[in-house]
């Protein structure tokens, strides 16, 4: 299909998506049985919801019609959250990805192509594992949604991301995440071609005969508003790296010296978990200054996976670096098992190099502090943070960000 493109100059408003949507379906020479892969709830602000809702509209009513959140190992969603990012589409379309029990493998990619693309430090293979029902649902039309926006473990959200790790199963999950944390963070955020992406890019050919198009948003604030600047759809890699680039052009915040104190407000209605509301750290840990201090204020953090397992283990271990992650790694088989925590705990470290205080709705003093954070009372910092007076950006002594999952903030 070729590239259908809406954006940059101009807002891309409800009339224009829904403009680019039928222009994709007229374009699909014949479907009776669709399945469609958005976000969760923790991806409220993508735009997918609208879109969805917007593909539902269009044929949901006369063809089959199925929901399937790419949730990854993040919670299933509740009905309430349904009916949040998903209104007036019936309960009864949504489906839940279960990533350690209803996958099949496809394929492998090779211990070799790990050890190259990992610079040696990693010579595994990775098993390509995905949910059943993309093989043995039936459908002929399988459409991605989602956002753009650059990521901690691929560089850039989305395109086969959203298959691979958001239907995916725990062994893909697991050692492609532990791949990223080993390569490291820094060299990965806001690029396009990473060592996780490689590794997903040699597994599409895996799926070469699955009918799936790609509809990626690409967002950022505009004037205080949250806007579209790009839509893409497309079923190639091609549409994935324009709608990268525009995001590289967008969503990336160059600042001019490092921050001394960053302040991030963490939405509850997005963010419960530490897992999720690291992105205070991923986000803005290029930008600090050593010695610099991150305050996170969030009101809704309630636990640390969204995955009981992995709440354990994060809760066990903590966030205490890279050094120390890899030590436990070698030395315990529990956290072998997981690697996908593992990497979340090198990247939700400072590695020493500033505090991170963090004021969580939920959590104790002693929990927040066991995982290695220093903790502050939320309702205080409420108080003495004003978020509805507060601009993103330099305010007066600090630099706040209203939610990280939008950007990254380098220096």
């Amino acid at each position: 299909m070729q590239i259908l493109y809406g954006g940059t100059d101009k807002i891309v408003d409800s009339n224009k998506k829904k403009d680019l949507l039928a222009e994709a379906l007229q374009k699909i020479k014949s479907y009776s049985k669709v399945l469609v892969l958005p976000p969760d709830i923790t991806r409220l602000h993508s735009g997918a919801g609208e879109i969805t809702k917007m593909l539902y509209d269009m044929i949901g009513k006369d063809k089959t019609f199925h929901i399937m959140p790419a949730i990854g190992t993040h919670e299933a969603l509740t009905d309430d959250h349904i009916r949040m990012m998903y209104p007036d589409i019936p309960r009864e379309l949504f489906m839940v990805h279960d990533w350690r029990n209803d996958v099949v493998q496809l394929g492998v990619v090779p211990s070799d192509f790990i050890k190259e693309v990992s610079e040696g430090k990693l010579d595994y293979e990775i098993p390509i594992q995905v949910n059943k029902i993309l093989l043995d649902g039936g459908y002929d039309l399988i459409i991605s949604v989602g956002q753009v926006v650059p990521h901690e473990n691929t560089g850039f959200s989305n395109y086969t991301k959203n298959i691979f790790i958001g239907i995916g199963g725990e062994e893909t999950i697991n050692k492609s995440h532990f791949l990223a944390g080993i390569y490291g963070m820094e060299r990965i955020m806001g690029r396009i071609d990473t060592p996780a992406r490689k590794v997903l890019d040699y597994a599409e050919k895996f799926i070469k005969g699955i009918p799936i198009i790609y509809i990626m948003t690409v967002l950022c604030r505009e004037d205080g508003k949250l806007a579209t600047k790009g839509l893409f759809i497309g079923d190639n890699r091609e549409t994935f790296v324009e709608s990268a680039k525009l995001s590289q052009q967008v969503n990336l915040t160059k600042l001019k010296e490092p921050l001394k104190k960053v302040v991030v407000y963490l939405d509850p209605t997005e963010y419960q978990s530490h897992w999720l509301g690291n992105k205070s750290i991923y986000r803005t840990r290029m930008a600090i200054a050593d010695g610099g201090e991150l305050i996170v204020i969030a009101p809704g953090l309630r636990m640390y996976g969204e995955d009981p397992e992995i709440d354990r283990l994060i809760r066990k271990y903590g966030y205490h670096g890279t050094d120390e992650a890899l030590r436990e790694v070698k030395e315990n088989q529990e956290l072998r098992n997981n690697l996908v925590s593992a990497s979340h705990l090198i990247h939700g470290s400072s590695e020493g190099r500033f505090r991170i205080i963090y004021a969580p709705g939920h959590l104790t003093k002693e929990e927040t502090e066991n995982a290695g954070y220093e903790w502050a009372d939320v309702n205080l910092l409420m108080r003495q943070y004003d978020i509805n007076k507060l601009k993103d950006g330099y305010n007066d002594g600090f630099y706040y960000v209203s939610n990280p999952a939008l950007g990254l903030w380098i220096v």
